[in-house]
């Protein structure tokens, strides 16, 4: 088997997928006015210290909670028919096509919570998702994280459970590669065989260029 994860915001997109998600939600009526603007400030005060990644997705989740997953579902599907379908880089579905025709597993591994990350998965054509899990109660989504948040070394973990539910791991991969932007990706960069950095934050560029992984600034150069 060999395995290609990809992360997704700022990595396969150049844009943060809560944001465009909870944008359109606000432009559709669907959810209050300023909540894609209370989501800023609270990827503000994250990116200043002053914020956990598990209240970030309390904050991202927060106009989920008691939605039913029929309604969420709708969501979905006017999202990718409104905005994915013309909103996601070629190189991006070009980069996951050349994967799938070398005959590699490919899997999307993002923080991004899995009703978010979802539309994206099927519009850039990547089969397997493995995502920060929203809690569900009955038919009913709250606004909470089920579980470990798909963040830090909670990646790694997460892959290795996947693998392991189809009964292989690591040591067993013929090849394994990791694209990625973002300096906190660095346990599971450092646990495949090939680690890419696209557009790398500083701390990422610079560790990178002392292990020699491949950098690359724009996904149309891979």
């Amino acid at each position: 088997m060999r395995l290609a994860l990809f992360d997704l915001d700022h990595t396969l997109i150049p844009f943060d997928s809560t944001m465009v998600w909870l944008r359109y939600l606000v432009d559709a009526g669907e959810v209050d006015a300023g909540r894609d603007e209370a989501y800023l400030d609270c990827c503000r005060q994250y990116v200043a210290g002053e914020l956990d990644v598990a209240a970030l997705h309390t904050c991202a989740l927060a106009p989920l909670a008691r939605r039913t997953m029929d309604e969420v579902g709708d969501w979905q599907a006017r999202f990718g028919r409104d905005v994915l379908a013309t909103e996601l880089p070629e190189a991006a579905v070009r980069l996951v096509e050349r994967h799938l025709a070398r005959g590699d597993t490919c899997c999307l591994v993002t923080n991004t919570t899995d009703v978010v990350a979802e539309p994206f998965a099927r519009a850039l054509g990547v089969p397997h998702l493995i995502a920060s899990r929203i809690r569900r109660e009955g038919e009913c989504l709250t606004g909470e994280i089920d579980g470990e948040p798909c963040h830090g070394f909670g990646k790694v973990r997460l892959v290795s459970a996947w693998l392991a539910g189809q009964g292989l791991s690591w040591d067993r991969l013929d090849w394994s590669g990791f694209y990625s932007d973002s300096i906190s990706d660095l346990p599971l960069l450092s646990f495949v065989r090939e680690p890419v950095a696209v557009a790398p934050d500083a701390a990422l560029r610079a560790h990178a260029g002392r292990e020699g992984w491949r950098v690359v600034d724009a996904l149309a150069a891979i």
